[in-house]
Protein backbone atom coordinates (compact mmCIF):
# COMPACT_ATOMS: atom_id res chain seq x y z
CA UNK A 1 0.00 0.00 0.00
CA UNK A 2 1.21 3.47 -0.80
CA UNK A 3 2.47 5.36 2.24
CA UNK A 4 3.29 8.94 3.04
CA UNK A 5 5.53 10.38 5.72
CA UNK A 6 4.22 12.35 8.65
CA UNK A 7 5.75 13.77 11.82
CA UNK A 8 6.15 11.39 14.74
CA UNK A 9 3.00 11.19 16.93
CA UNK A 10 5.18 11.73 19.97
CA UNK A 11 6.08 15.20 18.80
CA UNK A 12 4.08 18.20 19.96
CA UNK A 13 1.40 18.63 17.30
CA UNK A 14 2.52 22.08 16.16
CA UNK A 15 3.29 23.02 12.56
CA UNK A 16 6.72 23.84 11.20
CA UNK A 17 6.91 27.46 9.99
CA UNK A 18 7.53 27.72 6.26
CA UNK A 19 8.90 30.47 4.13
CA UNK A 20 6.26 32.91 3.03
CA UNK A 21 3.66 31.51 5.44
CA UNK A 22 2.55 33.02 8.70
CA UNK A 23 3.39 30.80 11.66
CA UNK A 24 0.43 29.51 13.66
CA UNK A 25 0.92 29.90 17.38
CA UNK A 26 -1.23 27.80 19.70
CA UNK A 27 -1.04 29.66 22.98
CA UNK A 28 2.71 30.27 22.75
CA UNK A 29 4.47 33.38 23.95
CA UNK A 30 5.07 36.04 21.27
CA UNK A 31 8.21 35.49 19.17
CA UNK A 32 8.86 31.96 20.49
CA UNK A 33 9.07 29.14 18.00
CA UNK A 34 6.66 26.20 18.22
CA UNK A 35 8.22 23.13 19.95
CA UNK A 36 8.57 21.07 16.77
CA UNK A 37 10.27 23.96 14.99
CA UNK A 38 12.74 24.32 17.86
CA UNK A 39 13.51 20.60 17.84
CA UNK A 40 14.10 20.59 14.11
CA UNK A 41 16.48 23.52 14.51
CA UNK A 42 18.26 21.80 17.43
CA UNK A 43 18.65 18.72 15.23
CA UNK A 44 20.15 20.84 12.44
CA UNK A 45 22.59 22.62 14.77
CA UNK A 46 23.78 19.40 16.39
CA UNK A 47 23.99 17.67 13.03
CA UNK A 48 26.27 20.46 11.74
CA UNK A 49 28.69 19.71 14.59
CA UNK A 50 28.39 23.28 15.83
CA UNK A 51 27.98 22.06 19.41
CA UNK A 52 25.17 24.42 20.44
CA UNK A 53 24.55 24.96 24.14
CA UNK A 54 21.42 25.94 26.08
CA UNK A 55 22.41 29.60 26.34
CA UNK A 56 23.01 30.14 22.62
CA UNK A 57 19.84 28.27 21.63
CA UNK A 58 17.74 30.09 24.25
CA UNK A 59 18.84 33.39 22.72
CA UNK A 60 18.03 32.22 19.18
CA UNK A 61 14.65 30.75 20.10
CA UNK A 62 13.75 33.57 22.54
CA UNK A 63 12.90 31.09 25.30
CA UNK A 64 14.46 30.14 28.62
CA UNK A 65 17.35 27.69 29.03
CA UNK A 66 14.96 25.36 30.89
CA UNK A 67 12.71 25.23 27.82
CA UNK A 68 15.65 24.29 25.60
CA UNK A 69 16.72 21.62 28.07
CA UNK A 70 13.20 20.15 28.10
CA UNK A 71 13.27 19.98 24.28
CA UNK A 72 16.61 18.20 24.34
CA UNK A 73 15.45 15.75 27.00
CA UNK A 74 12.33 15.02 24.94
CA UNK A 75 14.42 14.39 21.83
CA UNK A 76 16.77 12.12 23.77
CA UNK A 77 14.26 10.20 25.93
CA UNK A 78 11.13 10.08 23.76
CA UNK A 79 12.61 10.13 20.26
CA UNK A 80 15.70 8.06 21.09
CA UNK A 81 18.11 10.55 19.50
CA UNK A 82 21.72 9.95 20.71
CA UNK A 83 22.24 13.41 22.20
CA UNK A 84 25.04 13.98 24.68
CA UNK A 85 26.80 16.98 26.22
CA UNK A 86 30.46 17.42 25.29
CA UNK A 87 32.45 19.11 28.09
CA UNK A 88 35.33 19.59 25.68
CA UNK A 89 33.26 21.64 23.23
CA UNK A 90 30.86 22.94 25.89
CA UNK A 91 27.85 22.00 23.80
CA UNK A 92 25.63 19.17 22.62
CA UNK A 93 26.51 16.59 20.00
CA UNK A 94 25.34 13.29 18.54
CA UNK A 95 27.29 10.28 19.77
CA UNK A 96 26.59 8.39 16.56
CA UNK A 97 25.40 9.30 13.04
CA UNK A 98 21.76 10.36 12.66
CA UNK A 99 20.54 10.19 9.08
CA UNK A 100 17.28 12.07 9.50
CA UNK A 101 14.86 13.49 12.02
CA UNK A 102 12.54 10.72 13.31
CA UNK A 103 9.40 10.35 11.23
CA UNK A 104 6.54 7.93 10.94
CA UNK A 105 4.48 6.69 7.99
CA UNK A 106 0.74 6.86 7.44
CA UNK A 107 -1.08 4.70 4.95
CA UNK A 108 -3.77 6.11 2.71
CA UNK A 109 -6.29 4.13 4.74
CA UNK A 110 -5.16 5.81 7.95
CA UNK A 111 -5.45 9.23 6.34
CA UNK A 112 -9.00 8.42 5.22
CA UNK A 113 -9.78 7.24 8.75
CA UNK A 114 -8.52 10.59 10.03
CA UNK A 115 -10.86 12.31 7.60
CA UNK A 116 -13.79 10.17 8.80
CA UNK A 117 -12.99 11.20 12.37
CA UNK A 118 -13.02 14.84 11.31
CA UNK A 119 -16.37 14.43 9.58
CA UNK A 120 -17.88 12.65 12.58
CA UNK A 121 -17.41 15.83 14.61
CA UNK A 122 -20.56 17.12 12.90
CA UNK A 123 -22.66 15.30 15.52
CA UNK A 124 -21.23 17.56 18.23
CA UNK A 125 -22.44 20.82 16.67
CA UNK A 126 -24.21 22.96 19.22
CA UNK A 127 -22.54 21.31 22.20
CA UNK A 128 -19.79 22.49 24.48
CA UNK A 129 -17.50 19.94 22.81
CA UNK A 130 -17.68 21.47 19.34
CA UNK A 131 -15.04 24.18 19.71
CA UNK A 132 -12.38 22.20 21.64
CA UNK A 133 -12.81 19.18 19.35
CA UNK A 134 -12.29 21.28 16.24
CA UNK A 135 -9.28 22.95 17.83
CA UNK A 136 -7.74 19.62 18.83
CA UNK A 137 -8.32 18.10 15.41
CA UNK A 138 -6.80 21.14 13.71
CA UNK A 139 -3.66 20.74 15.79
CA UNK A 140 -3.44 17.03 14.98
CA UNK A 141 -3.92 17.47 11.27
CA UNK A 142 -2.09 20.75 10.65
CA UNK A 143 1.29 19.06 10.29
CA UNK A 144 -0.01 16.69 7.64
CA UNK A 145 -1.69 19.39 5.58
CA UNK A 146 1.12 21.92 5.88
CA UNK A 147 3.71 19.34 4.89
CA UNK A 148 1.72 18.82 1.69
CA UNK A 149 0.76 15.19 2.35
CA UNK A 150 -2.91 15.82 1.54
CA UNK A 151 -5.67 18.40 1.76
CA UNK A 152 -8.77 17.91 3.91
CA UNK A 153 -10.57 20.33 1.63
CA UNK A 154 -9.94 18.04 -1.35
CA UNK A 155 -10.74 14.83 0.49
CA UNK A 156 -13.90 16.23 2.08
CA UNK A 157 -15.60 16.16 -1.32
CA UNK A 158 -15.23 12.37 -1.31
CA UNK A 159 -16.58 11.52 2.18
CA UNK A 160 -19.40 13.10 4.17
CA UNK A 161 -21.75 12.53 7.10
CA UNK A 162 -25.47 13.29 6.77
CA UNK A 163 -27.18 12.79 10.13
CA UNK A 164 -30.97 12.63 9.89
CA UNK A 165 -33.21 13.81 12.68
CA UNK A 166 -30.41 15.18 14.83
CA UNK A 167 -31.49 17.27 17.80
CA UNK A 168 -30.95 21.02 18.00
CA UNK A 169 -29.00 21.55 21.20
CA UNK A 170 -28.76 24.85 23.03
CA UNK A 171 -25.09 25.39 23.80
CA UNK A 172 -25.69 27.42 26.96
CA UNK A 173 -27.90 24.70 28.44
CA UNK A 174 -25.40 21.99 27.54
CA UNK A 175 -22.52 23.98 29.00
CA UNK A 176 -24.28 24.50 32.35
CA UNK A 177 -25.34 20.87 32.66
CA UNK A 178 -21.92 19.48 31.73
CA UNK A 179 -20.37 21.69 34.41
CA UNK A 180 -22.87 20.38 36.97
CA UNK A 181 -22.10 16.76 36.03
CA UNK A 182 -18.34 17.23 36.21
CA UNK A 183 -18.39 19.24 39.45
CA UNK A 184 -21.18 17.11 40.98
CA UNK A 185 -23.56 19.91 41.83
CA UNK A 186 -27.32 19.52 41.97
CA UNK A 187 -29.30 21.42 39.33
CA UNK A 188 -32.83 22.63 38.78
CA UNK A 189 -34.54 23.32 35.47
CA UNK A 190 -37.83 23.56 33.64
CA UNK A 191 -38.81 20.37 31.85
CA UNK A 192 -41.54 19.81 29.26
CA UNK A 193 -42.72 16.20 29.31
CA UNK A 194 -43.94 14.70 26.06
CA UNK A 195 -47.44 14.38 27.49
CA UNK A 196 -47.31 17.61 29.49
CA UNK A 197 -49.17 20.85 28.75
CA UNK A 198 -46.66 23.13 30.44
CA UNK A 199 -43.10 22.93 31.83
CA UNK A 200 -42.46 21.66 35.35
CA UNK A 201 -39.62 22.80 37.61
CA UNK A 202 -37.41 19.82 38.42
CA UNK A 203 -34.43 19.31 40.76
CA UNK A 204 -31.90 16.51 40.38
CA UNK A 205 -28.39 15.23 41.01
CA UNK A 206 -26.93 14.88 37.49
CA UNK A 207 -24.89 11.69 37.10
CA UNK A 208 -24.31 11.49 33.37
CA UNK A 209 -24.74 13.16 29.97
CA UNK A 210 -25.30 10.66 27.17
CA UNK A 211 -25.80 10.95 23.42
CA UNK A 212 -28.30 8.37 22.18
CA UNK A 213 -29.42 8.27 18.56
CA UNK A 214 -28.12 11.81 17.84
CA UNK A 215 -29.84 13.31 20.89
CA UNK A 216 -28.39 14.24 24.27
CA UNK A 217 -29.93 13.11 27.56
CA UNK A 218 -29.27 14.02 31.19
CA UNK A 219 -29.43 11.07 33.60
CA UNK A 220 -29.49 11.41 37.36
CA UNK A 221 -31.33 11.18 40.65
CA UNK A 222 -34.64 13.06 40.63
CA UNK A 223 -34.80 14.76 44.03
CA UNK A 224 -38.56 15.31 43.83
CA UNK A 225 -39.72 11.92 42.55
CA UNK A 226 -36.88 9.93 44.20
CA UNK A 227 -35.28 7.75 41.59
CA UNK A 228 -33.00 7.78 38.58
CA UNK A 229 -34.63 9.58 35.65
CA UNK A 230 -33.67 10.51 32.10
CA UNK A 231 -34.31 13.96 30.62
CA UNK A 232 -34.00 15.01 26.98
CA UNK A 233 -31.96 18.20 26.68
CA UNK A 234 -34.18 19.48 23.87
CA UNK A 235 -37.09 19.74 26.32
CA UNK A 236 -35.03 21.21 29.14
CA UNK A 237 -34.68 24.96 29.76
CA UNK A 238 -33.58 27.54 32.35
CA UNK A 239 -31.03 25.30 34.09
CA UNK A 240 -29.47 26.56 37.32
CA UNK A 241 -26.56 25.05 39.23
CA UNK A 242 -27.28 24.72 42.95
CA UNK A 243 -24.77 24.93 45.79
CA UNK A 244 -25.68 21.45 46.97
CA UNK A 245 -23.09 18.82 46.07
CA UNK A 246 -23.48 15.06 45.88
CA UNK A 247 -21.53 11.84 45.45
CA UNK A 248 -22.31 9.70 42.45
CA UNK A 249 -23.21 6.15 43.61
CA UNK A 250 -20.36 3.72 42.98
CA UNK A 251 -22.77 1.16 41.58
CA UNK A 252 -24.28 3.57 39.07
CA UNK A 253 -23.63 2.38 35.50
CA UNK A 254 -25.26 3.79 32.38
CA UNK A 255 -24.49 0.60 30.43
CA UNK A 256 -26.25 -1.54 33.04
CA UNK A 257 -29.10 0.93 33.37
CA UNK A 258 -29.75 0.90 29.61
CA UNK A 259 -28.87 -2.75 29.03
CA UNK A 260 -32.41 -3.77 28.07
CA UNK A 261 -33.30 -0.51 26.31
CA UNK A 262 -33.73 -0.46 22.56
CA UNK A 263 -32.72 3.20 22.36
CA UNK A 264 -33.25 6.01 24.88
CA UNK A 265 -36.21 4.79 26.95
CA UNK A 266 -35.15 3.03 30.13
CA UNK A 267 -36.99 -0.26 30.59
CA UNK A 268 -37.01 -2.46 33.73
CA UNK A 269 -36.50 -5.86 32.11
CA UNK A 270 -35.95 -7.31 28.64
CA UNK A 271 -38.63 -9.14 26.70
CA UNK A 272 -38.22 -11.54 23.79
CA UNK A 273 -39.35 -9.68 20.69
CA UNK A 274 -39.67 -11.48 17.34
CA UNK A 275 -40.37 -9.59 14.13
CA UNK A 276 -40.86 -11.20 10.72
CA UNK A 277 -39.34 -9.23 7.88
CA UNK A 278 -40.13 -9.63 4.18
CA UNK A 279 -37.20 -9.97 1.73
CA UNK A 280 -36.93 -6.20 1.26
CA UNK A 281 -36.74 -5.44 4.99
CA UNK A 282 -34.64 -8.52 5.74
CA UNK A 283 -31.89 -7.36 3.42
CA UNK A 284 -31.81 -3.85 4.94
CA UNK A 285 -32.08 -5.02 8.55
CA UNK A 286 -29.21 -7.49 8.17
CA UNK A 287 -26.88 -4.68 7.10
CA UNK A 288 -26.97 -2.97 10.50
CA UNK A 289 -26.73 -3.74 14.20
CA UNK A 290 -29.89 -2.47 15.88
CA UNK A 291 -29.21 -3.95 19.31
CA UNK A 292 -26.45 -6.08 20.79
CA UNK A 293 -28.95 -8.90 21.45
CA UNK A 294 -30.21 -9.17 17.88
CA UNK A 295 -30.33 -12.50 16.04
CA UNK A 296 -31.47 -12.83 12.45
CA UNK A 297 -32.77 -16.16 11.14
CA UNK A 298 -33.04 -16.48 7.38
CA UNK A 299 -36.27 -17.98 6.00
CA UNK A 300 -37.10 -19.53 2.61
CA UNK A 301 -37.76 -16.96 -0.09
CA UNK A 302 -35.50 -14.28 1.42
CA UNK A 303 -37.61 -13.40 4.46
CA UNK A 304 -36.16 -13.41 7.98
CA UNK A 305 -37.07 -13.40 11.65
CA UNK A 306 -35.35 -10.80 13.80
CA UNK A 307 -35.17 -11.60 17.51
CA UNK A 308 -34.32 -9.02 20.17
CA UNK A 309 -34.10 -9.14 23.96
CA UNK A 310 -35.26 -5.62 24.77
CA UNK A 311 -37.73 -3.74 26.89
CA UNK A 312 -41.06 -2.63 25.41
CA UNK A 313 -41.01 1.12 24.89
CA UNK A 314 -42.17 3.80 22.42
CA UNK A 315 -38.82 3.92 20.61
CA UNK A 316 -39.08 0.21 19.80
CA UNK A 317 -42.65 0.68 18.57
CA UNK A 318 -41.58 3.58 16.33
CA UNK A 319 -38.77 1.49 14.86
CA UNK A 320 -41.13 -1.38 14.01
CA UNK A 321 -43.72 0.99 12.53
CA UNK A 322 -40.98 2.53 10.41
CA UNK A 323 -40.80 -0.70 8.39
CA UNK A 324 -44.45 -0.29 7.40
CA UNK A 325 -46.01 -3.41 5.90
CA UNK A 326 -42.57 -4.97 5.45
CA UNK A 327 -42.55 -6.11 9.10
CA UNK A 328 -44.91 -8.04 11.36
CA UNK A 329 -44.55 -8.59 15.11
CA UNK A 330 -44.90 -12.26 16.06
CA UNK A 331 -44.29 -11.92 19.79
CA UNK A 332 -44.97 -10.85 22.47
CA UNK A 333 -48.73 -10.66 22.08
CA UNK A 334 -49.05 -7.34 23.88
CA UNK A 335 -46.66 -5.72 21.41
CA UNK A 336 -48.64 -7.21 18.49
CA UNK A 337 -51.82 -5.63 19.83
CA UNK A 338 -50.10 -2.30 20.42
CA UNK A 339 -48.70 -2.10 16.86
CA UNK A 340 -52.05 -3.19 15.40
CA UNK A 341 -53.87 -0.50 17.38
CA UNK A 342 -51.50 2.21 16.19
CA UNK A 343 -51.72 0.96 12.58
CA UNK A 344 -55.54 1.07 12.67
CA UNK A 345 -55.45 4.59 14.07
CA UNK A 346 -53.04 5.67 11.32
CA UNK A 347 -55.26 4.11 8.65
CA UNK A 348 -58.29 6.07 9.91
CA UNK A 349 -56.43 9.32 9.34
CA UNK A 350 -56.08 8.49 5.67
CA UNK A 351 -59.58 7.09 5.08
CA UNK A 352 -61.40 8.74 2.17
Amino acid sequence: MKTVSAPSPELPLIIVPKKGRRTRRFGLEPHSRPPLARMLRIHDLIGQNSHPNCTSMAVEFEVSCKTVMRDIEFMRDQMSLPISYSPLHRGFCYTKPVSAFPRMTMTEGEIVALLVAQKSLEQYKGTVFEKPLKSAFQKMSSNLEDEGFFSFQDLSSAISFRPVGYAIQELRVFDILSQAVLERHAVEFDYFKLTGKKPERRRMEPYHLGCIDNQWYLIGNDLVRSGVRTFALTRLSRPKILKTTFQRPEKFSVSEMMASSFSAFETPKPTRVVVRLDPFAARLASERVWHKSQKIKSLPGGSAELTLEVGLAPDLENWILGWGNHAKVLEPHELCERIASIARSMALQYSV
